[in-house]
């Protein structure tokens, strides 16, 4: 069976049939030509955005020249109110600053230090778990925050404070796309926002209970009690460049963007691998053979066991991208693929459409793990696959990402089998990240 897809609209809608289909969702906002297209002009009497499939033009903006292609600063309407000036929303001399002092904590041997937060985090997941019909996306956003908040600040989930933050994520996670009309469309501030109040609340109610948590850090660094996790690595660095380190306001924003990278974004992505293995029991019963040769215990060196579920969880990754567009702002003019194209106009690089593009990918909407081991997938593995970005401004956790959804991945599978149920399939939406749109849910029963 076919993964589910949104439904493409029309090649030709009006601009406001186009505003009201991008307010439901940005993927069914979108024609089917652009699952072909090397580039796609949108042109409006008030804007002018490119979405570039081309691999070389996706090169050219994000690795060649990034600095000419900076974010677009659009993006940050809908999210300022909880990243405020984090990492994933700067540009220039204070995203660099910012990355030299982040970078650091997710090198070399810290990925294998946080092994054991991720592993305790997916026994804590399997013991919530119980056999019958469950709504899957919230037991996986459950336990990719309990991953954050063990590898952050080293408290689980069950932490008063992380507590509320998980709760009042959830309900923000379902009213902030991850880009808003804003970012295409140049909006007067009379224009209406829809949950705007809701939104603005919530952001503040999370950023004051992260507040809590960062003041608290702080004060056990000074008292030198503070666990050697990551939110005491990234709080006690330097920039080497000027000496300076985050305070309290700063780590704050870097906090933000933290709990929705690396919480949002892996919670779907484990939650539609999930439903991808049930929907493909071979593919299910090899990931559960790998992984009942994991330990009892957090053994990095097992990880290289679970090569197959790793393919299971690219692939999802290629099918489900979890942040499936980004903005980019060409700064002087420029020519692409024989067009002219503006200073300031918008770049929209596309992931969702990217890894389905029926000129580069055998079988684009197919669920093939086993893509991924053959040498006929390295030019796209390679020139086509994005989902953490690539260039200067990847994804500074996507090894984290990756060693994260492998092994809960196979921690549940070892343990349970996830069935669909007949006529119950959920549809992709853009939320904060590609998630379905109410829901998914599988029935479990345990392995023996």
């Amino acid at each position: 069976m076919t993964p589910p897809k949104p439904v493409p609209r029309p090649d030709k809608v009006s601009l406001l049939q186009y505003m009201r289909l991008f307010r439901v969702d940005i993927l069914s906002a979108q024609p089917a030509r652009l699952y072909r297209a090397w580039m796609a002009e949108f042109r409006t009497p008030f804007f002018r955005s490119f979405m570039c499939n081309d691999p070389a033009l996706i090169d050219l903006v994000l690795k060649t020249r990034p600095d000419d292609f900076p974010k677009s600063n659009r993006i940050r309407e809908g999210l300022t109110p909880l990243l405020g000036n984090s990492v994933f929303v700067t540009n220039g001399a204070d995203w660099k600053r910012q990355r030299r002092i982040i970078d650091p904590a997710f090198e070399g041997g810290r990925l294998r230090d946080t092994l054991p937060a991720i592993w305790a985090a997916g026994e804590a997941a399997v013991a919530r778990l119980s056999p019958g019909v469950m709504e899957i996306e919230e037991e996986t956003s459950h336990a990719a925050a309990d991953v954050i908040f063990r590898t952050l600040f080293s408290i689980p989930i069950e932490h008063e404070i992380a507590t509320k933050v998980f709760h009042e994520f959830r309900a923000y996670q379902r009213t902030q796309p991850i880009l808003n009309l804003a970012a295409f469309l140049p909006l007067p501030r009379w224009f209406p926002r829809l949950h705007r109040q809701t939104t603005l609340r919530a952001a503040k109610t999370i950023r004051d209970l992260i507040t809590q948590l960062t003041e608290a850090r702080a004060d056990e660094i000074t008292q030198g009690t503070a666990p050697d996790d990551l939110a005491t690595k990234i709080m006690q660095t330097a920039d080497p460049l000027t000496g300076a380190r985050f305070d309290t306001a700063e780590m704050v924003d870097q906090v933000a963007i933290f709990f929705l990278a690396g919480h949002e974004t892996s919670a779907s992505a484990l939650a539609w691998a999930l439903y991808l293995l049930a929907e493909n029991p071979t593919a299910q019963d090899r990931v559960a053979t790998e992984a009942a040769t994991l330990p009892d215990y957090p053994d990095f060196a097992a990880l290289s066991r679970l090569k197959f579920t790793r393919d299971v969880f690219r692939e999802t990754l290629r099918l489900y991208p979890p942040v499936p567009m980004m903005v980019r702002e060409n700064k002087c003019p420029e020519t692409l693929r024989g067009r002219p194209v503006a200073a300031g106009a918008q770049i929209v690089l596309s992931p969702w459409h990217l890894h389905r593009h029926e000129r580069l990918w055998d079988n684009p909407d197919g669920f093939d793990p086993d893509r991924w081991s053959r040498d006929a997938n390295k030019a796209c593995a390679r020139d086509a696959y994005i989902p953490f970005s690539a260039g200067p401004r990847v994804c500074t956790g996507a090894g984290f990402a990756m060693v994260e959804g492998t092994l809960l991945l196979a921690q549940l599978l070892r343990q349970f089998r996830f069935e669909t149920i007949p006529g119950d399939v959920p549809v992709p939406v853009a939320h904060l990240t590609v998630r379905a749109k109410n829901g998914i849910r599988l029935r479990l029963s345990r392995r023996t």
